[in-house]
């Protein structure tokens, strides 16, 4: 590992702190070095404070060393006005002579810019370090301002010969998820700004869509109703989180519930991802049902997945949706339970 990757891999630790909070920026983490030793470093915390090259050049405590030292970023300092002042100014006003950037910025309004005008200034400019690793660190930002739309997470929790549920003679969802693996859960709605479910996942399961498990935000809930048929007692309607319902149907929105029309003649996801994307939503997690699940699968509307096998056989049931072999499997245990991860 030269030095250079090895300082940009702290970026890259750094900026992952950011993880809950950034959204809709970038994950970034910056680190000063003079002599072969970190002087300071930072990470952006979250949308309209500072960036990571603020904090980072605001944690140097003798400022007299910034004029010899090399500021390593992750991704590369802003040249634009945006709620904070450009990067690139504040590290050209501070006479830091060198800068080591991870990736350049996809976002349109930077993309290449702000390399420019640091080496316009004179100072040395070294682009590309652990590229992949850089680039895979901000993949939410980048398919949101690329791909126009929300980085799109499906997760599901299956039985040991491949139910998703099973409707049983009392109405009660079947429970295939242990106390941990349904923290991991909790952890993945703290990660997404948004959280979708279908109708008959709302109805039977009733679920808060909430973090209550897990340190975080709550992310917007999100459920498709065509036809107003869902019972307003359901935890969705309660008024206390965000949620948006969508419907066939005209209603006016009020108690913290917003209901958009969609054309359900044609098909309705694209339709949903132009709603987020107009709201600004980088990520979204999808939980069910196995229908809605598939949807997504089939349409190739998705970045990765996290399916939980539990120990527990059904026998019968909702079929669980089907991933192709085709796409790449990390498999690991959580709390003693096999979760498959896929990257589309």
């Amino acid at each position: 590992m030269t030095q250079d990757e090895k300082y940009i891999r702290r970026c890259i630790q750094l900026a992952q702190n950011g993880l809950c909070t950034t959204a809709p920026n970038p994950m970034v983490g910056a680190v000063i070095v003079y002599n072969d030793r970190i002087i300071g470093e930072g990470y952006h915390i979250r949308s309209g404070e500072g960036h990571a090259e603020v904090n980072a050049i605001r944690s140097v405590k003798d400022e007299s060393l910034l004029s010899k030292a090399t500021i390593y970023v992750s991704l590369e300092p802003c040249s634009h006005y945006g709620k904070t002042p450009p990067c690139a100014d504040l590290i050209i006003s501070k006479r830091i002579p060198r800068v080591v950037i991870g990736c350049v910025d996809p976002f349109p309004l930077v993309a290449g810019r702000g390399i420019r005008k640091l080496q316009e200034a004179g100072i040395s400019v070294t682009v590309g370090v652990l590229e992949q690793e850089c680039k895979e660190l901000i993949r939410r930002f980048t398919t949101y301002n690329l791909k126009k739309r929300p980085y799109i997470t499906l997760k599901w929790a299956e039985s040991a010969d491949g139910f998703i549920d099973i409707i049983r003679q009392d109405g009660k969802p079947v429970i295939l998820s242990t106390p941990l693996t349904a923290l991991h859960a909790h952890k993945l709605r703290a990660e997404n700004q948004a959280i979708l479910v279908g109708r008959k996942t709302a109805l039977l399961d009733n679920p808060s869509l909430s973090t209550r498990h897990w340190y975080g935000r709550h992310p917007l809930r999100l459920v498709i109703d065509k036809d107003l048929s869902l019972p307003s007692g359901l935890h969705l309607f309660d008024g206390s989180l965000p949620t948006v319902v969508f419907t066939s149907r005209q209603k006016e929105s009020s108690n913290n519930l917003e209901y958009r029309q969609l054309d359900f003649t044609q098909d309705i996801l694209p339709q949903i991802m132009q709603v987020l994307y107009e709201k600004k939503i980088q990520t979204l997690l999808v939980e069910g049902g196995s229908q809605l699940l598939q949807s997504f699968l089939s349409s190739g509307l998705w970045d990765e997945a996290y399916v939980e096998h539990s120990r527990t056989v059904l026998k019968e049931g909702v079929a669980a949706p089907s991933i192709s072999p085709q796409y790449g499997r990390k498999e690991f245990q959580y709390d003693g339970v096999r979760m498959n991860y896929y990257v589309k």
